[in-house]
């Protein structure tokens, strides 16, 4: 069966118009708490919870998804048993925020606007029924499931990927989970890191915190 998909794409799937306005709630919603109106910045946060958005992470991140399709790859290294892959897995915090400091806040894939997990801890504390968070992905604010800032391994850590800047790139939640070990070309993906970094005044609400 031939794919539909285009040879080289630059993200799975492209983010729906929905996450940008969830963005601008969830902005407006932090603005709102710092200026102390916290009945309007629970009803933002609300609004940012649109089932639509999670309609589109959980097609990009879940089972058989038709915006992932692995196409065979011959000089992709294979996956390597865990006992030989590197130790440490993911970044240590300071070097996370050098990543930010070159990526900023958004999905090096699909430019998505992103939230350190940090962050939205402290915002699902202070509004925990406005912005739920359970254990299943049902039960999670679709916005800030969506913006769930990763750091992803360009050469997966399963193939052999270590922690080296260089090799990991910030993404949204639907870009790393969706990818899952899949070098870029097995997905055909390009690779971002030969684009910049996507430029904008979202801060990843990091101003929550502070």
């Amino acid at each position: 069966m031939t794919s539909l998909l285009p040879e080289l794409r630059t993200c799975l799937r492209e983010p729906i118009p929905e996450i940008e306005d969830a963005a601008r709630f969830l902005d407006a919603a932090v603005s709102a708490h710092l200026q102390g109106q916290r009945v309007i910045a629970e009803e933002l946060f609300r609004l940012a919870d649109n089932r639509r958005i999670w309609d589109w992470t959980n097609s990009v991140w879940g089972k058989n998804s038709p915006y992932v399709q692995y196409r065979s790859v011959a000089s992709a290294p294979s996956v390597l048993p865990k006992e030989l892959r590197v130790k440490v897995r993911m970044p240590t915090a300071a070097e996370k925020a050098q990543i930010h400091a070159r990526d900023g806040y958004h999905c090096r894939f699909c430019g998505m606007p992103v939230i350190r997990p940090e962050v939205r801890k402290m915002i699902c504390a202070a509004y925990p029924v406005a912005v739920a968070w359970g254990n299943t992905n049902e039960t999670q604010h679709a916005a800030f499931q969506a913006m769930w800032a990763q750091y992803d391994h360009i050469l997966p850590h399963a193939r052999g990927g270590n922690n080296e800047l260089e090799n990991i790139v910030l993404a949204c939640a639907a870009c790393n989970f969706g990818r899952m070990s899949f070098v870029l070309e097995e997905v055909g993906l390009f690779d971002p890191r030969e684009t910049s970094p996507r430029k904008s005044s979202w801060d990843g609400l990091e101003r929550f915190s502070k």
